[in-house]
């Protein structure tokens, strides 16, 4: 037990650090090559902070573990809305600016909506993970283009800017590219594996495994970006990281294990968590719309959220109890 405990710990750190040198590796190739910095952070760095989650779930699949695959993708989402948005709002109460992220979110929705319709036959198929990942195909054309058209116009614009490296030579970019893309693979297998040895020795499904552990885990460098950014005064960037984290979540950790490792979606997963999901993102939703102006998450808001994330890990703790009596 103390080997695989080992083993998610520096699972986990080296994670969050090979995220870090991916993103920055790749936003400062993509800044070099004269793209957009708006269209860098939606598209890049948003995949940057979802690939701890994408390779977690690859791994996973490959080796025949496709159930911590689903718990990941979907803990992650509620994690990144109940804890990360709650806790950055309770530290920094957020005010959403942006445009596009009030464009993005009915997205996201629909999104879910989408997985949902695509799970209810209780199977993620290889047919269900194909046109998930043609929804993140759809969804990252889509950010290209509107990236594009407002990329004068958006405060995103000028957060963005301010936190793509600018400086970086091209030849050192590419070196934190390979390095961050090694360190996330062999940390997302030595994740797995103590995970799943985790799992079995205490005689719970790879499921649990992946919607708390794993979840929290990968959902690191959401939780680190967030703040960070919350703290310096760029809230867009702050509410964009959980939108867009959510999106490839749904679209990219959700489809792959569904395209490697077709399998089954066990009852608890439609009637507990989805449900859970989709509750939390509509609470999330009605907060950072902005209905009659611009969407804000308060503290009490934030202490709502992280109220909630509480309340789901305590409902999942009686689940174990019940399972393992």
């Amino acid at each position: 037990m103390l080997n695989y405990s080992l083993a998610v710990i520096g699972g986990f750190l080296f994670l969050v650090w090979g995220a870090d040198r991916f993103v920055i590796g790749a936003a400062a190739t993509a800044r070099n090559l004269g793209v957009a910095p708006l269209i860098i952070g939606l598209t890049i760095v948003g995949f940057g902070t979802s690939a701890p989650e994408m390779l977690v779930s690859t791994v996973a699949a490959l080796q025949g573990n496709p159930g911590l695959a689903v718990g990941n993708a979907i803990g992650s989402n509620i994690t990144n809305i109940a804890l990360i948005l709650g806790l950055t709002a309770v530290i920094m109460p957020l005010a959403i600016n942006s445009k596009l992220l009030r464009r993005e979110l009915p997205i996201l929705t629909a999104a879910m909506v989408a997985g949902l319709f695509l799970l209810l036959d209780g199977e993620l198929s290889r047919l269900d993970g194909m046109f998930l990942l043609l929804g993140l195909l759809a969804m990252v054309i889509w950010m290209v283009r509107t990236g594009m058209a407002e990329r004068n116009g958006d405060p995103l614009e000028a957060e963005f800017s301010d936190e793509i490296p600018s400086d970086m030579p091209m030849l050192k970019a590419l070196f934190w590219v390979g390095i961050g893309l090694l360190v996330l693979l062999a940390s997302s297998q030595l994740l797995v594996w103590g995970a799943v040895g985790i799992a079995k020795t205490l005689g719970v499904s790879d499921l649990i495994i992946g919607l708390t552990i794993v979840a929290l885990g990968t959902s690191l460098p959401e939780l680190a970006a967030s703040i960070v950014s919350a703290l310096k005064g760029e809230h867009d960037i702050a509410v964009g990281n959980v939108i867009g984290s959510n999106l490839f979540n749904l679209l990219a950790v959700l489809g792959i294990p569904g395209l490697l490792h077709p399998l089954a979606i066990e009852a608890e997963v439609l009637s507990r968590d989805y449900p859970i999901m989709i509750g939390l993102t509509l609470i999330f939703f009605v907060m950072a719309f902005g209905f009659r102006g611009r969407g804000r998450i308060n503290r009490i808001e934030g202490g709502l959220l992280l109220a909630c994330y509480l309340g789901y890990q305590t409902l999942l703790y009686f689940s174990i109890v019940a399972t393992t009596a």
